[in-house]
This record gives C-alpha cells, structure tokens and sequence, in this order.
C-alpha cells in the first residue's frame, strides 16, 4: 500500500496534524493500537476537556530547550483552537486562569478532531499494532519528489516502494513518503500509553532526554504517611514552592501523599530526595497574626486560633504537636515555630505515583535533533516528532493540549 504520509498516534497531536496536512490534498494514513482514537482527550480534565489555555506563553513550559517551542505556539494560537471549536457550536467556558472546558463531555473534541480528518480524506486504522519501520538505503530521498512532478501514477508507486519508509503493521505493509511519530509517552498505562515512540527516534540515531512522570501526586516517606493519614480528602488553597518555584493552587491530602494542582505543578519540577515548601496560608503573615491574637484573646488555643486559617482537620492535627493550651503561655520563639508550620512547612516526598497516574511525561525526544519550524528530524529527512513524545512539557492547565495542536500543524506545514 502506497500514501504519501504515515502518522503513527490517534491523539491530540496526530489527529491534528492528519486533519491539517490532509487539506493540502495529501494522502494520509492515521494509525493507532487503540480500538479508539483520542482517549487522554476524552479522560482530560475530569471528562470536560482542558482544551486549551488563553494565556498559554512558552513560559508555560519545560524543555532542555526552552526555545524551541516558541516558533510551533507563535505560529497556532489558543484563539486558533478555540476558532475551531466555535465552528462545531462546541460550548465552553473558562474555569480558572484561562484554563478553557467543554460544557458538556470531552468527547466532543475528540468527535471534532476526528471529522475534521475525515473531512481532509484521511484514512485512520485503530487497532492496528506498528511491527516495524524501515528506511531503505538504496535510494535518495529525491526520488519521490522526481516521482511527483513526472506525474506518473506508475512512477509514484515504484518510487514510493523504494524511497521514505516502510511500516509494516499487524494489517499489511505500508510504504510512505514521510511519517510523523504522534504517540505520546509511557504516562497512563492503563490508557495504551508506551515508550514506542522514544523506540523509533532511537532506531535513528536521535538522543532521548531520560522520560519521567510530570504532572503527577508526591507520595509521603513512612515517617509523615502515619501521622497525616487522618487528613486524606482535605484541600485547601496552598502555595508550593521549590527553590525558586512556585504555585498557588488548590493543595489536597491523600492517602498517600500530595495531590491537587499545585502539587501537581511542582512535580514536573520536583526530583528525588528534594525538599518543597508548603505555604498553608498564602499572604497570611502567621506570626503577627498569632502575636495579635495573643494580645487580644490571650485564652484562645492554638486550635481554635488556626480553625480561622485551616480545615478542621489540618488545624487539629497541627494544634496537636504544640505543648500549649493557650496562645498566653506560648513565647515569640514559641509563635514562631508554628507560624513556620503554615506559612513554611518543608517536607520531602518519598517519591511520586509514577507514571501510572502522571498527566504527562517530562523529556522525551530531544530538540536539538528536531527543527523547531516543522518537527522533522535533522538526521533524518522525512521523519517528525510531534506532541509529548518531544521533550516539551507544559503547566497543568490546557497547556500541554496547545502544545499538542500547535506543533501538530506546524509539523502539517511541512507536509
């Protein structure tokens, strides 16, 4: 079988760059091991879709490079996106800094993205397992390009089987011109997530910054597991910070450990055996606040003074370590050390849930082997990387769906 562009990944990423590049009149084939396509999509922000970001910048994301995806996110904006989903009466609204959500269920996004390539004439195979790739060495790359402009259906045929690549898939072998790898990273297992794809960019020759969980819950060590498995399902506003990070988002105890946004902000920052720093309290000067209340309710207890900050729970359980009954009897060393406890509590993770619960992945193929403008490979004509299988990792927020869009059609651009 003849086309003139493989993608291999039915996600954000690929479903966009097929819908793309299928309107310039290519022949596209869509494959994806899933029986269906865009499933992170249709999971995504609680089953409503974090589709995008309205203040989504390059400083939204991490990379070895961090320039690299300005060029891709310059080129297809938010307003982009959301033109699109406007076209298909998609209702949407904005939760909290810019963060963009169907009103109704993911699942239109992923029916969108999948009309759009069929609109385009794409041809998509789910179920359909990638044996194996092959490059042919006995011919130049210039030769599906004097194939095409001969004109010949006969010429474009022999020199498609003889130049670009080959994929053999569990259906039959296919031979392409170019072929765009889409499939993500190993975060979500359970979702069909895999390494395939840093597979293939090895195979020729590009270099893979080391894949680790992103966006993912931190686990307690067996010393604070015990002692805070009584605050599991309480969530306040928190600041997190490492070194010179930080987020101020919605915190939530677990069973295990830290969750919600700001932990899950921290963690693509975070590595193992580092400290974070909780503010329980942000803007709250908890040590004149204490030394206030002192004075004027010299009886209150410690508990009973920090029920006006914290979740029952979170404030009996800090109350609890205090020798005191009464803010009277404490001194300023005293006040001190429990202001450190809102405003400053360090703690160090065990570790983090692993890729089995992480939103994406951090690291991936490397951009240096990657041209910024159109995602191919620079040691390896005919050959692009785009989405989360490139070392682009974004905020939570719909940040990482932009960049999936965006370096989709940039890489169409190329097509």
């Amino acid at each position: 079988m003849n086309v003139d562009i493989v993608i291999i990944g039915a996600g954000a990423a690929g479903m966009m760059c097929a819908a793309q590049a299928g309107t310039k009149g290519r022949r596209i084939l869509l494959i994806d091991h899933a029986d269906k396509p865009g499933e992170k999509i249709r999971i995504s922000g609680g089953g409503r879709c974090n589709f995008t970001n309205q203040f989504c910048t390059p400083k939204n994301f991490l990379s070895n490079n961090p320039h690299f995806c300005k060029s891709a996110l310059s080129r297809y904006s938010p307003q982009d996106f959301i033109d699109l989903v406007n076209r298909y009466n998609i209702a949407w609204h904005e939760k909290s800094k810019g963060q963009l959500f169907c009103d109704g269920k993911s699942q239109q996004i992923v029916d969108m993205l999948v009309n759009e390539a069929e609109k385009a004439g794409v041809q998509i195979w789910l179920g359909t397992d990638v044996l194996d790739i092959h490059c042919p060495q006995n011919s130049p790359k210039n030769r599906v390009d004097t194939c095409i402009e001969s004109g010949s259906e006969n010429h474009m045929a022999e020199g498609n089987a003889r130049s670009g690549f080959i994929v053999t898939t569990s259906r039959q072998s296919i031979n392409c011109e170019k072929l765009v790898i889409a499939c993500g990273g190993p975060s979500i297992p359970k979702m069909g997530a895999t390494n395939f794809g840093y597979k293939i960019a090895a195979q020729f020759g590009l270099n893979i910054i080391e894949p680790v969980p992103a966006l993912v819950p931190l686990t307690f060590t067996d010393k604070l597991k015990e002692p805070l498995k009584s605050l599991a399902g309480v969530s306040l506003d928190c600041k997190v910070s490492h070194e010179a990070v930080d987020f101020e988002e919605a915190l939530l105890f677990t069973h295990r450990g830290l969750s919600g946004p700001a932990v899950l902000q921290i963690s693509s920052y975070w590595s193992a055996g580092d400290m974070i720093t909780l503010d329980l309290a942000p803007r709250t000067p908890m040590f004149e606040r204490l030394k206030t209340a002192r004075e004027l309710s010299p009886r209150q207890s410690p508990q009973s003074f920090l029920s006006n900050y914290l979740p029952a729970r979170l404030a009996q359980m800090i109350a609890a370590g205090q020798k005191f009954d009464r803010l009277a009897d404490m001194s300023d060393k005293a006040l001190c050390n429990l202001a450190l406890m809102i405003n400053s509590w360090m703690v160090k993770p065990a570790g983090s849930e692993g890729f089995r619960t992480a939103e994406v992945t951090k690291g991936g193929v490397d951009t240096q082997a990657l041209s910024s403008k159109t995602m191919e490979a620079k040691a390896a004509p005919g050959l692009y990387f785009i989405g989360e299988v490139v070392d682009v990792t974004g905020h939570l927020g719909g940040h990482n769906f932009q960049w999936a869009w965006a370096s989709g059609v940039a890489c169409a651009q190329d097509l």
